[in-house]
């Protein structure tokens, strides 16, 4: 463990991790060898529901066999879903990916890290997709530490693989299943406006997957073989495996024919990810997919029965009238429409999730708007889906549902099966569960509602948050001369803080992983963090068309550090936004963060367009800005780093990592006018104990002046990252408004804490207590603690504990650490792990 020189002698932290050296060496992390069961008694499809709800990702598909199981497509929150209804990752063999994009593959780099610190040597998986998955695989390592993590297989090798080829690309081939792919890339038939190869992305391209059961050989039919002079004994089982024999009375030979019935052709379902009108032309043509059309047999005689087509095009192109003519070429094969559709959004995914959003909404609204349950709002699409023609009707055709399963074995079971879809739950439902489990929480709505009313008449504000006039101020005495003043003179359109995930190393039921939304509300809004899942929650708290508006005006991006808990679902939130301000004049999206993220958003922007631009948090250290602000920008590097723990001659030197390149001063000149508009003073990066290259960060609001003429300070946020307690925070914390603190473990876990360079409860309250921060709100909370976590009490006077989805009002901070104590009651037997959950960390999280 680190030890101190001097002033920082108190600061205990684990020297070999904060340098990067702490990885666990030799392991093996091998595929799964599972010994395949051809006779298979159990055989299905099932939709996994990912984003059918929030409409951020796409769903996944679930073919099950006794001894194997494969997963189509591996979006955000696949993890957090599997979690929630008991779908055990471990048991995964093999991934498909049906594009290779965020919207699909989101879910990937979290998957593998979790895999890989399952067991002693930790596990793997088959990753297969186009030659567009190299990209993908180039930029994981980025971050991914071992080689071994990353099985990733790519079929069609040359990129302008020509899609109209006769012949599927067979990927696996045996016993129990053939797997077979086409390419399908965009097209369009409109020569004028048509899309050329020059701005087709390699992840644009689609796959058609073709799964095909082994045919069931007939039934042995023992009179037919005895009449042949056949006597029981081992020539019954050659028959029965297709080999002809010789009769034992007669002489002649008997074959399979003879004594079996009918063979039944092996159950084939299709995966059709059709993504946008540009892909249909393409597809409709596709000549591979030929033997699977019912019209196929008068032409070529070899025609395959398809039994299920799973589509995961979106409704606006799968109910485009060309669409669902195509469908009729499959005749009477059950359509599943698993893409997005209005329907959905009505039926939360995570009822875990929602169901603690529920209870937390009712015991107190202020602080958690989201109820679990949102509104059904309209899309582009939502006009397709009223008028539904004829033709869909010749069709067997059905929209997904989450947990929806078609069944391929045993034959006598094939098609849909609705047992294992969730059972229907609303917000009352909730509640009324609620009421019954904890009668006494049925007053507690009212106590919290009464902190915010005795908030407004004390506080020099009318009842919509706005600032009394000064002259007025007498009549309404404050009660508490510690507010500062810009919480005193808050409006409710000033700053929010919403905790988009807050717990950490991955996904949970519960909790996901980090991610804060600054809301500046007329001035845009900052994320810092952006773990896997973020555009989902975002949905969830401000609907899935407000999230989108989030997208577009949000002002820039700042990432902690290269750990994949904070970082993962960055991809998603840039390939979004640039596609949502397609045709609109925008400037591309400031990125800060370590630079080994650049070499990942580099690396993957080759799939899709994230239109950003990055800026490494080293060159926005304290001098570095307040020089670039002041228009002085000649201090050298080292002069930026010398007031900090990684100045020359200092133990943590080593890993100061100095810029390989000289500032980029664009992205500065960016910096400074976002600052701008966003109302802020001030950004910049703060160096702390955790890993190479991380980072806090503290945002301080420009001045505000009173109608009286009076300056009032802007308020102050300060979010540590992850990191051991370390003097560097503690001074850029002085007088923060809000201290946002990492709090992994409980008290009793210290040694823990060093031995990952984290912190603990107590520990991290004492940094805001040290730099006298007004309120401090815990959170990165370890998936130990699945709904709350371990604290004291007697610590708790201005602090507050971060829950998913929680929205704090720069003007609610007065109230906050009174409602702590209130929100306890929901969770009273709940302070520590449910040993029914695993708990798992993943591997250099």
């Amino acid at each position: 463990m680190g030890g101190g020189e001097g002033g920082e002698a108190e600061v205990a932290f684990n020297k070999t991790r904060a340098e990067g050296k702490d990885g666990r060496k030799g392991r093996s992390m091998e595929l799964k060898s599972r010994k395949l069961n051809p006779v298979n008694t159990i055989c299905y499809v099932q939709v996994l529901g990912t984003g059918m709800d929030t409409q951020d990702t796409s769903p996944s598909i679930l073919l099950f066999f006794d001894k194997q199981r494969f997963i189509f497509n591996a979006g955000e929150g696949l993890q957090r879903f599997c979690t929630e209804h008991k779908i055990k990752l471990s048991k995964i063999d093999h991934v498909f990916l049906t594009r290779v994009c965020s919207e699909t593959a989101g879910g990937l780099p979290g998957l593998v890290l979790t895999l890989a610190g399952m067991g002693e040597e930790g596990m793997s998986v088959n990753i297969w997709g186009p030659s567009d998955l190299d990209f993908l695989a180039s930029a994981m390592r980025s971050f991914i530490p071992n080689r071994a993590m990353l099985h990733t297989h790519s079929f069609g090798v040359e990129q302008n693989v020509p899609s109209q080829s006769k012949d599927a690309t067979v990927i696996i081939d045996d016993e129990v299943v053939r797997i077979s792919a086409m390419f399908v890339k965009p097209r369009c038939s409109n020569e004028a406006s048509c899309l050329t190869d020059t701005n087709v992305k390699p992840g644009d391209t689609a796959i058609i997957y073709a799964c095909e059961l082994p045919e069931l050989k007939g039934k042995f039919d023992p009179a037919k073989a005895a009449a042949l002079g056949l006597k029981p004994g081992p020539k019954y089982r050659e028959l029965q495996l297709g080999n002809s024999v010789r009769s034992d009375a007669f002489d002649k030979m008997v074959h399979p024919s003879d004594v079996l019935g009918p063979s039944i052709p092996g159950p084939i379902v299709l995966l059709v990810d059709c993504p946008t009108e540009y892909h249909m032309h393409e597809l409709f043509s596709l000549q591979s997919l030929g033997c699977f059309y019912e019209d196929s047999s008068r032409q070529t005689g070899t025609s395959k029965k398809v039994n299920c087509v799973i589509h995961l095009g979106p409704s606006s192109i799968t109910k485009a009238l060309d669409y669902q003519n195509w469908m009729r070429r499959f005749g009477s094969a059950q359509h599943i429409m698993a893409g997005h559709e209005i329907k959905n959004m009505e039926i939360p995914i995570l009822k875990g999730s929602a169901r603690i959003s529920s209870r937390l909404h009712f015991v107190c609204p202020h602080l958690f708007p989201s109820s679990g349950f949102w509104p059904v709002e309209l899309a582009n699409d939502v006009d397709s889906e009223k008028n539904k023609t004829s033709l869909l009707q010749a069709c067997e055709t059905v929209s997904a549902a989450n947990l929806l399963k078609f069944h391929l074995r045993p034959y006598a079971q094939l098609g849909l099966d609705r047992a294992s879809i969730p059972s229907l739950s609303s917000y009352g439902d909730i509640v009324d569960e609620l009421l019954k489990e904890i009668p006494d929480i049925e007053e507690v709505p009212e106590q919290i509602s009464k902190f915010w009313q005795n908030r407004e008449s004390n506080s020099g504000k009318l009842q919509d948050g706005t600032p009394l006039r000064e002259s007025d101020w007498r009549k309404h005495p404050k009660d508490n001369p510690d507010i500062p003043c810009c919480v005193e003179n808050a409006t409710r359109e000033d700053m929010e803080i919403t905790f988009l995930g807050t717990g950490s190393s991955q996904p949970s039921k519960y909790r996901n992983v980090t991610s804060i939304y600054i809301n500046l509300f007329a001035r845009g809004g900052i994320l810092l963090d952006c773990g896997e899942g973020t555009l989902g929650q975002l949905k969830r708290r401000f609907g899935v068309s407000g999230a989108d508006e989030v997208v577009k005006s949000l002002k820039c991006i700042w990432i902690s550090h290269i750990h994949a808990d904070h970082h993962t679902g960055l991809a998603r939130i840039l390939a979004l936004r640039s596609n949502l301000l397609k045709g609109i004049a925008h400037k591309p999206l400031l990125v800060i963060g370590p630079r080994p993220l650049e070499r990942f958003l580099n690396a993957y922007s080759t799939l899709e367009d994230l239109d950003m631009q990055f800026l490494d948090c080293r060159h926005t250290l304290k001098p570095s800005i307040e020089a670039f602000l002041s228009d002085n920008v000649t201090e050298s590097t080292t002069s930026q780093l010398e007031n900090t723990i990684f100045a020359p001659g200092s133990r943590m030197e080593y890993y100061s990592r100095k810029p390989a390149s000289p500032k980029d001063t664009t992205a500065l000149a960016n910096l400074k006018e976002i600052l701008h508009e966003s109302g802020l003073e001030v950004l910049y990066s703060v160096p702390v104990l955790h890993c190479p290259q991380s980072f806090g960060v503290v945002l301080r609001a420009k001045e505000k002046v009173s109608s009286a003429g009076k300056a009032i300070l802007g308020w102050k946020v300060v979010y540590s990252g992850d990191t051991r307690p370390c003097p560097a925070l503690i001074d850029a914390s002085r007088d923060a408004t809000v201290l946002i603190h990492e709090a992994t473990f409980e008290d009793s876990m210290k040694d823990e804490a060093i031995a990952r360079n984290h912190s603990t409860t107590k520990e991290a309250i004492a940094v805001g207590t040290s730099a006298g921060a007004y309120r401090i709100i815990l959170t990165h909370f370890s998936q130990r603690y699945p709904k709350i976590p371990v604290f004291d009490e007697v610590d708790m006077q201005k602090t507050c504990i971060a829950f998913d989805l929680m929205s704090v009002n720069l003007a609610d901070l007065p109230v906050l650490p009174k409602v702590l104590p209130h929100l306890k009651l929901l969770f009273k037997d709940e302070m520590v792990v449910d040993e029914s959950d695993e708990v798992q960390e993943a591997v250099m999280y």
